[in-house]
Order: structure tokens, then sequence, then C-alpha cells
């Protein structure tokens, strides 16, 4: 079988990348197993529950049979992911045969049936917008931000830098951090949550299977926080500064509500980001109108426009050059100013093509390579050889060390970096 490479893509490739033993542990979860198994590819998802009923190791060449062979590829790829994931587990028996088995059989694998998909109406979407909001005022306030501590490493790691008595402040990669499709951003900071884990004396196994459990809550339903551990709780008030939960107070208990963003922690990026309405308009004159009544828009279309008023439920801004340097100055890329018009286009010019007018998006990229358009390097400039030979021996010599920035051969001058002036001088001084 072949060794694939588990690169963290979403939630479950994070879970395939955990050590073997940890990942066993995590199967003892009946919420874990199903998490895994919905996650599966169909084919995957075929065998998994088809080797549930199997006593005995089967071989590889036999489950090749089970497909055609127009197919094959598909099999590799299933196979693969269960590998990754330990649904199954390689043992060589007799002369090089490979027998996948089901880890634990029925003793782990006990699926959760009858289980009815609940499609809840609520209209509350809470994604996050006090957070974001204190991500981007966190550039601009005197005073640190109401982060918990457990959520300032977390950010920490790369959204935000601070110094000795200043105020956390965004990085590069932090502003590009905003302009993410939702889903996209919320992974990012599990990942680094969870990564972060160890260094708060938490173990990571536990918050993955506390997390992926969280996503088969019933959305918009109370759960109390009574039931939980002291890791547990303590991860729920992260997950509330984020908006993956909604803590209430009673007299007695305290309460939390999974949003719809925690309800869909365990599926893709992509699976989970179809389903997104846009708001935004951008016209060939450069003016862009924004239908919403979110000041988190409105701070967002700020990084790279200029907003020059804001109605109830409209912000009208234009596109202008001075704005697209700010934007580029804090690290924002004309693509993902470009992808992140494109990705919240309006209903109305959604289906356009293309979405946003061409020649914005070709002025946008035309800006950014104006910033671009000069490198400076430092160099030397010879002229004044005493004869051709000298000056093409001198050209010959920059070359072959890579040091040769310009030449011409009419007036005999050439320009080298200026890190090998020394060892051109000494070159010439051997020549003379």
């Amino acid at each position: 079988m072949p060794q694939v490479m588990v690169v963290a893509r979403n939630f479950m490739d994070m879970v395939a990348a955990l050590p073997a033993a940890k990942l066993d542990m995590l199967y003892d979860s009946a919420f874990i197993c199903e998490a895994v198994l919905r996650s599966l590819p169909p084919l995957a998802k075929k065998y998994a529950l088809q080797m549930l009923y199997v006593s005995a190791p089967v071989a590889a060449a036999a489950m090749e049979e089970w497909v055609l062979d127009e197919y094959a590829a598909k099999h590799r790829v299933a196979i693969d992911r269960l590998l990754q994931l330990r649904v199954f587990v390689e043992k060589k028996g007799g002369e090089l045969q490979d027998e996948p088995e089901v880890p634990g059989q029925h003793a782990k694998w006990k699926f959760t049936k009858g289980t009815n998909t609940i499609e809840c109406h609520c209209k509350v979407a809470y994604i996050g917008r006090c957070f974001l909001l204190q991500l981007i005022n966190s550039s601009q306030v005197e005073r640190g931000t109401s982060f918990s501590s457990s959520m300032m490493r977390t950010f920490q790691r790369g959204l935000l830098s601070s110094r000795d008595g200043e105020a956390p402040r965004l990085t590069e990669n932090g502003f590009q951090f905003l302009l993410m499709e939702t889903n996209a951003q919320l992974w990012y900071i599990m990942r680094e949550y969870i990564s972060s884990a160890e260094e708060r004396g938490v173990d990571p196994t536990e918050l993955i299977s506390f997390l992926l459990e969280l996503s088969f809550h019933t959305l918009g339903e109370a759960y109390s926080l009574n039931t939980l551990t002291d890791v547990q709780r303590n991860a729920i008030r992260d997950l509330a500064e984020l908006g993956l939960v909604k803590l209430q107070q009673g007299r007695k208990d305290s309460w939390f509500i999974p949003t719809k963003l925690a309800t869909n922690l365990s599926a893709s990026l992509s699976d989970s980001s179809s389903n997104k309405e846009g708001f935004v308009v951008v016209e060939t004159n450069f003016r862009m109108y924004a239908y919403s009544t979110s000041r988190l828009h409105c701070e967002i279309l700020r990084l790279f426009s200029r907003v020059e008023y804001q109605l109830p439920n409209l912000i009208v801004g234009s596109i202008t050059k001075e704005s697209l340097y700010g934007a580029f100055e804090n690290g924002i890329t004309a693509e993902q100013i470009i992808s992140f018009l494109q990705q919240n286009a309006h209903p109305r010019v959604a289906d356009k093509i293309p979405a946003v007018p061409e020649n914005v998006t070709d002025q946008i990229r035309l800006w950014e390579t104006d910033r671009n358009r000069v490198d400076m390097t430092l160099s030397h400039l010879y002229e004044d050889f005493p004869s051709k030979d000298m000056f093409e021996q001198c050209c010959d010599y920059a070359r072959d060390h890579g040091c040769l920035l310009w030449e011409d051969a009419k007036k005999m001058r050439l320009i080298v970096r200026v890190e090998f002036h020394p060892e051109m001088r000494e070159f010439l001084r051997r020549l003379r």
C-alpha cells in the first residue's frame, strides 16, 4: 500500500496526522466514529461499513477485485484515506500480502443509529463579529483587547504581534486573514488553537474529541455547562469569544448554545462554504456598493477601499489608488482583494461572468505591480578600462560568479554587486 503524506487542510486531516496511539484513543467516542465515517469518500465509507461484519483480515489483492478496473484510482484514494485515519491498518502476513482490517472491530465502531438530520430554521447566524471587530481594532487601540490569555496566545502565533508596553498589532498574515472566507478563518484559528493546546497543559486529543462532539450538538439548543469537565468548560469560554457558541447564565446553572459554525466544525471547507450570500456590487467606474447592516463588513471594506458614507442598509465607497496602496503596505495582495470581491459578490451580479468588472481587477493588479516596478540593488560601477581584452575578462569573471548586473561593451563599462567588489578589485590587480 502506498504511504500518503497527510497535509492538514481540514479537521479530519488534522485527526489523521495524530500519532497512532492518540488516534486509537479517539475512536473510543461514538461521536468521533460518526464524524470520521461522514468525512470519508463514498467508496471508503462503503468499505468501512462492509468490513464491520468481517472478523478476519482481508487481503489487499482481494479488495482490489471489488471494483472495476476503471475505478482503480478511486479505490486507491479510498484505501489511502482509510489507512491515514487508521480505520484500516496494515498487517503483513505471508509473502508480501497486505491485510487491512478495521481497528477494534465492533468494540470501537459503534455508530449512532436512527439519528435524523434536523434542519434548524434558527435565523441567528452569529459568525464571530465581535471577535473580528476586536481583531481589526487591535491595530488601533492603545490598550490590550479583551481576549482571554489562551486566545491571545493563539492569535500571536501568526495574526498578532506585540512588543513590551505596546498594544497588539495585526501582522501581514492578520490582514490577509480578515479577507479569508468565514470557514477558512474558522479552520485557521481551530488549527492554531489545537496546535497550541500542549502549551496550555491541555491534551490535544481530548480537545479534538470535544470539538468533534460539539459538531453533533443541535443548532440553537441549550446545553448545561455542569456536565462538562474543566478542560471542556475552558474550551467553551474560548469558543464563545469566536462566536462558535453563545453563553447564557441562569439563576443556578450556566448554559451554552452551539451556533452554525460549531455544528460545521467536522465538515470540510468546500462543503461548508457554498451557501454564503454575497453583498458587494462593484461597478466599472470603481464605485462599490455593499448591501449590509454589518459594522464588520464596513471595517473590512475599509482595509482596501475608501468608504464615503454609510446608510442603515447600504455602504457606499470606491476603490482608489491610495486606498489600495494602504492595503498593499499592510501585506494584503491584489489577488486576495479580488478573491474577496468575487466571493462576496451580490446575488444580482454573482451569476455574471465576471462578477467583478475586468477593468477593475486589471487595474488593481496594475497598481500592485507599480509598487514593485523598481528594485534597488547596491552595486559598483567600473569604467575606463585600458583595453578591450581586460574589459571582457572582467565581464566573464563577474558573470561566472553570478554578480554581473549590467555591461556596456561599446563604452567598456560594467556594474557588479556590491558584495563582489573586493574580489573584483583583487582580480583587476592581478590583471595589471
